[in-house]
């Protein structure tokens, strides 16, 4: 009953957050934000090691702002193959994370906004799939499960139960098997000064 009491406390209360494309000035506070919520030890999983080097997919990183336009939240997607179809044909996904709020606004929506709102926009682009590594119980609300990815691995130590998809397209994971690869843009390197 309270959850019940919670979910219509929170329609029907003023929104305190707002959602909106990730923008190169929102670089820093993403990068402080994550490693409130993430802690120091972050950037040595596997799915980081998917996105080092990277850009994420395109029009898939999105923050949620507070009133005063500071970012309380993010998510961002990438593009990865799932391993190969039965013809040896990539299969093309995307690979979600990393989703983090601010600890001062858990609890308040922003967390299941911003997954709502990255699944929505990636259907709308026509991708067939999202895997993540995460919370099954928490993932699970959003169609997420375990089942999707039993013949897929990650690069890296990664715990089976938490390796998570949700197909987008009915069948779009149910051959795909190996190893999870990044696939998308890389990050402009500067280029390389030469000795004279």
């Amino acid at each position: 009953m309270a959850a019940v009491l919670d979910s219509v406390r929170a329609f029907f209360a003023p929104s305190t957050f707002t959602l909106d494309l990730e923008n190169a000035g929102d670089v820093v506070a993403r990068e402080n934000l994550l490693d409130r919520a993430m802690g120091p030890d972050r950037r040595k999983k596997s799915s980081e090691k998917l996105r080092q080097g990277r850009v994420p997919a395109e029009g898939l990183a999105l923050v949620a702002r507070d009133r005063a336009g500071h970012v309380i939240g993010t998510v961002r997607l990438w593009n990865v193959e799932a391993g190969v179809d039965r013809e040896t044909r990539p299969v093309d996904a995307l690979l979600l994370g990393p989703l983090a709020i601010d600890p001062a606004y858990e609890g308040k929506g922003i967390g299941s906004a911003l997954m709502r709102a990255a699944i929505m926009e990636a259907k709308k682009r026509g991708h067939g799939a999202i895997l993540l590594v995460g919370d099954a119980p928490y993932y699970e609300r959003f169609g997420f499960f375990a089942a999707k990815t039993r013949h897929l691995v990650m690069p890296g130590p990664f715990q089976r139960e938490r390796f998570l998809a949700l197909a987008l397209k009915e069948g779009w994971l149910d051959s795909a098997a190996g190893m999870i690869v990044a696939s998308g843009r890389k990050l402009a390197q500067p280029p390389i000064a030469k000795a004279a």
